[in-house]
């Protein structure tokens, strides 16, 4: 039987859901930038420090699950077995990849959310672009550690970071449509060998 959390980490996650259930119900409602953060605490029963305790702004709201999902990705990569070159290093992060994919859309609503918030709010895109370039750069670092060449571990990122950036595109919101299409991108750089 798995071992039942603390009563106060409990509590905490409690809150913190009901802070990300909370903003995202505002953010549906009344649009994002009309949105506060007292607004915010005031409709999830909290107070603002309680609110500040988990996150520093409303914009890391919009984020909350994405920063667990990443770490535990990078973590999966991490132990996957050391490869050096550039078709072994891509294949690797299609994998990693599409998991995030998946992870991303286990709930379809809030996913759709998350994305029409990140199509009308530009700051919420930059955002999202300097999490995903903070990304690459973690793997980067992990393909160096592992003995991939500066090359490869610059390339393989940055061609992963494109193929997840067209096929999120082509997805265009649906949560049912982004782990395929994302994985058609990879697939579509077989095309750029020169056999074909």
């Amino acid at each position: 039987m798995p071992e039942r959390m603390p009563l106060r980490e409990r509590k905490q996650q409690r809150a913190r859901e009901q802070i990300v259930a909370a903003a995202f119900e505002l953010f549906a409602e009344r649009g994002f930038a009309a949105v506060t953060v007292t607004d915010i605490a005031e409709r999830a029963e909290v107070g603002r420090t309680t609110f500040f305790r988990y996150f520093g702004d409303k914009q890391e709201v919009v984020f909350s699950d994405e920063q667990a999902i990443v770490e535990e990705l990078t973590e999966r990569h991490r132990a996957l077995p050391p490869v050096t070159d550039l078709t072994g290093a891509v294949a690797q992060l299609r994998a990693v990849a599409t998991d995030l994919c998946r992870e991303l859309t286990a709930d379809g609503e809030h996913y759709r959310m998350h994305e029409r918030l990140l199509r009308e709010n530009p700051e919420l895109r930059d955002r999202a672009a300097r999490k995903f370039a903070r990304l690459s750069e973690v793997f980067r670092a992990t393909l160096l550690e592992r003995g991939a060449s500066a090359e490869v571990a610059v390339l393989a990122p940055q061609l992963a970071l494109a193929c997840f950036t067209a096929g999120n595109a082509l997805a265009d919101g649906d949560p049912e449509a982004l782990t395929g299409a994302v994985d058609g991108t990879f697939a579509r750089l077989s095309e750029l060998s020169p056999e074909n």
